[in-house]
């Protein structure tokens, strides 16, 4: 083993008492003075070089002892930490403290903005900087951001590897910063929630390991602010939980009343005044038309939640998109979340409630058309089995019934689009009639067949008039409707409505050929040619109808006015040869046509009419001719 040099013990003695780098020079200094010889000048060079080595290995083992011991108490001071804002600010005073910079701050990532802004500093007096943002890489923290790597400057103003922007630079200079590091905080190796950076006023090149300890840090401080996110995300929904308990309660309980309302028959004007007694306010149904104008109505069945108007609050009552019509809080300018989701629930149950309304109905309108089909396609029934069937439909089979051909127009061939809106509010409105009528309704051939109930008071004619403005009016197009003749007995006469569907066809057919589309007539409504759309071929009705009151007036008073018809219209409509003809005077002939007019009415000679007098005087006397 090497004989220890006096020189060592001197050495040995500095690096024991942590002497600064200095007094390591004054073992030499004292030999040079001495006047000791070369070789033992050059031995405490050498000794003197391997002490200052030695002492700057300790000097860094301590730091780094120090730094460790540090880090650990920081992240079990974090550890303890349960506030997001909290571990926010301890993560920064920490590194501030850790470093030993003037400056230390974080900025979080914004990913619906694509950016970051700052969130905590510590010994920062700029405003400006204390709300800059920086757009993913911008500046020395956006490029760290970006990249998931730490960037260090020891002159950032001057640093040309980042992309200078106006505001960055600005809020940088106002605040003096010279030296910067910025370490990213990492979860999960590559997302990165935000950067964490130390920064001085001065140059300063930080060390290698200064930027290691940041970045240790740095991980430790990212899962501690997930950690104080779930924390917080989590009592969050605790107390969401507990009020949505609260909720739900109060709503089952509001839920159990509305649903034994329904259960015994109630229906919407029910619910809403069971509504109303537990919000105490005024609760209206909206039915869909004048719900559909409301602007408030549209957002709440967007949204799927109430919507405040103004003074009131309304929630759509929807179904698969379909809006039902909405429900109307008055008296009830603002609603506690309970309440709300209280008259939410209204809204649905009241949705529930129409819609079962509507299957019965549907159920129904099947079974009526069911009826009807069954009464088109065959000619030959059970009387009594009808009568039973259209009892449950509260109809009556022994009364007069007309039976009523619809089409709807401006709608394409009816064989397309069977689906459209307009034929499905064609045939909603059909079955509607159907039920309040007493009817049936049925889909058949492109159109809707109806069977209703002929009143004493009307006509077929006045019925198919007033029941194409009603469908037309609900469709919202144009309806073209032709009526039979009456239907005395469905159920007692066997094939009368098959029989009567061809000619209501061909009363529409016969409108829209003539140009009347969307109006409503029956065969007496188209005189002559209105034998041609019927079956019977009916030609005393025919006659009665254009010829009645003159045929009348002859029988009770012992006239010839019919003869004077005759005779005026073989004679070409001239008055003058008809007196001829009559062998009367021209003036008792002007006398005549004036009865005539006052009974068939003024235009009994206009073009139309005139040929369909003709026509009855001859079918007059040809039945004379054969009764003779």
């Amino acid at each position: 083993m090497p004989e220890a040099r006096p020189s060592d013990a001197a050495y040995l003695e500095l690096l024991s008492r942590r002497a600064p780098a200095e007094a390591y020079d004054e073992p030499l200094a004292r030999a040079r003075e001495a006047g000791a010889p070369s070789g033992e000048l050059a031995a405490l060079e050498s000794g003197k070089l391997l002490a200052l080595r030695i002492r700057a290995e300790l000097e860094g083992r301590r730091r780094r002892e120090a730094e460790l011991t540090a880090l650990i108490e920081t992240v079990h001071d974090l550890a303890g930490l349960r506030d997001l804002d909290d571990v926010l600010r301890a993560i920064v005073q920490r590194a501030r403290s850790l470093l030993g910079t003037e400056v230390a701050y974080m900025t979080l990532t914004d990913h619906e903005r694509g950016d970051t802004y700052m969130r905590v500093t510590e010994g920062s007096v700029s405003a400006r900087f204390q709300q800059v943002r920086l757009g993913m890489g911008e500046g020395l923290g956006g490029l760290v951001a970006q990249t998931a790597r730490p960037y260090v400057t020891d002159n950032y103003p001057t640093d040309a590897r980042f992309r200078h922007t106006g505001p960055i630079d600005a809020a940088v200079g106002e605040e003096g910063l010279i030296a910067i590091l910025g370490v990213p905080l990492l979860l999960g190796g590559r997302d990165v929630i935000g950067v964490l950076y130390a920064a001085d006023r001065r140059a300063r090149v930080f060390e290698r390991e200064q930027i290691a300890l940041l970045g240790s840090f740095a991980a430790h401080a990212a899962v501690a602010i997930d950690t104080a996110r779930l924390l917080s995300e989590t009592r969050d929904a605790m107390a969401e939980l507990e009020s949505a308990n609260e909720t739900m309660k109060r709503a089952s309980d509001v839920h159990d009343r509305l649903t034994e309302l329904v259960l015994r028959g109630g229906d919407v004007t029910d619910v809403a005044a069971a509504v109303s007694e537990v919000l105490a306010g005024r609760v209206e149904f909206v039915e869909p038309s004048a719900a559909s104008a409301r602007p408030a109505v549209e957002r709440s069945r967007s949204a799927g939640h109430a919507m405040r108007d103004r003074d009131t609050w309304v929630t759509a009552v929807s179904a698969s998109g379909e809006l039902l019509g909405a429900l109307a809080l008055h008296g009830h300018p603002v609603l506690d979340p309970v309440d709300q989701r209280t008259f939410e629930r209204a809204a649905m149950v009241t949705s529930l409630l129409l819609l079962a309304r509507r299957s019965a109905g549907e159920a129904e309108q099947r079974v009526r058309g069911e009826l009807l089909d069954d009464l088109l396609d065959s000619t030959s029934h059970d009387p009594r089995l009808l009568r039973d069937r259209a009892a449950r439909l509260h109809a009556d089979l022994d009364a007069p019934h007309v039976l009523l051909s619809a089409r709807l127009e401006g709608h394409g061939d009816p064989a397309e689009k069977e689906e459209s809106p307009g034929r499905q509010r064609l045939w909603a409105a059909a079955s509607h009639l159907a039920v309040t009528r007493h009817g049936m309704a049925a889909a058949r051939d492109g159109g809707i067949v109806l069977l209703l109930p002929l009143r004493s008071d009307s006509t077929p004619s006045r019925i198919a008039c007033e029941i194409a403005a009603e469908l037309g009016h609900s469709a919202g197009a144009p309806v073209t409707v032709g009526a039979s003749a009456p239907v005395a007995a469905p159920a007692a006469e066997s094939g009368a409505v098959a029989a009567a569907y061809p000619e209501a066809r061909r009363c529409v057919d016969a409108l829209r050929l003539l140009g009347r589309s969307g109006q409503g007539a029956a065969a007496e409504d188209f005189g002559f040619i209105g034998m041609l759309l019927t079956d019977s071929r009916d030609v005393g009705s025919f006659v009665r109808r254009t010829l009645g009151p003159v045929l009348d007036y002859d029988a009770r008073r012992g006239t010839d006015l019919v003869a004077t018809m005759d005779a005026y219209f073989a004679c070409g409509m001239s008055p003058a040869r008809a007196k001829d003809e009559l062998h009367v005077h021209v003036n008792t002939v002007a006398q005549r046509l004036e009865r005539v007019a006052r009974l068939l009415g003024d235009d009994w000679q206009s073009p139309e009419r005139a040929l369909e007098t003709q026509l009855a005087l001859r079918l007059h006397r040809l039945a004379g001719a054969v009764g003779r």
